[in-house]
């Protein structure tokens, strides 16, 4: 069944166990639209596949990313008040974790950051952010893991690095050949992980 979802696209299975795919849905206030649509139509468990931006000279393109808690530069997770740090669900994570290692991928686990300004990643706050440990880069994250602790539901994210933000300059992959295919086979990965859970 398909339901309506403005510029993105949300699909549910009926027959049990229940499921849904929603995307694509870029920047926050897009992304929020989607789980709050999810939620209400009584998704628990969210699993996010979403591109980011490398901040760690260890880190490169095609590489997996396992985000933990988001340092928000985005204005929509203000909207949603919850005390304390907001994190994914470490139930979740650790079945992605368990998942991933069953097919001999290694996921990079750590914090990111989000930010509603892509043309403002400036090198200071690449930098700044880099030595702090942040991991990476992307725009919905924080806001999403925000929206799971205020509506109480478990969420978790598992990112493919698409640039290097690291290097100056920058080093973009989206549109390489060999990125988009790796792209399609996470989201085929965690399908086949959703779809076993589902089952549990």
């Amino acid at each position: 069944e398909r339901h309506f979802l403005f510029h993105s696209n949300l699909h549910q299975r009926i027959q049990s166990p229940p499921m849904f795919w929603a995307g694509p849905a870029v920047g926050a206030p897009m992304a929020v639209i989607c789980l709050e649509k999810l939620i209400a139509l009584g998704a628990r468990r969210i699993i996010v596949s979403g591109w980011c931006g490398s901040l760690q000279p260890d880190l490169g393109v095609g590489e997996l990313v396992l985000p933990t808690w988001g340092a928000s530069e985005e204005g929509t997770s203000g909207h949603y008040p919850v005390a304390g740090r907001s994190e994914s669900s470490p139930r979740l994570r650790k079945d992605l974790k368990d998942f991933f290692a069953a097919t001999g991928k290694e996921l990079n686990e750590g914090p990111i950051w989000t930010t509603d300004a892509l043309y403002r990643e400036t090198r200071e706050k690449v930098v700044r952010y880099g030595k702090d440990g942040i991991l990476a880069v992307d725009m919905e994250y924080s806001a999403l893991i925000r929206v799971a602790a205020f509506r109480r539901v478990e969420l978790a994210a598992v990112m493919m690095v698409s640039d290097l933000l690291w290097q100056d300059p920058w080093q973009p992959a989206f549109q390489s050949k060999d990125f988009r295919n790796r792209s399609q086979g996470l989201v085929g990965d965690l399908m086949r992980c959703v779809t076993a859970l589902a089952a549990v």
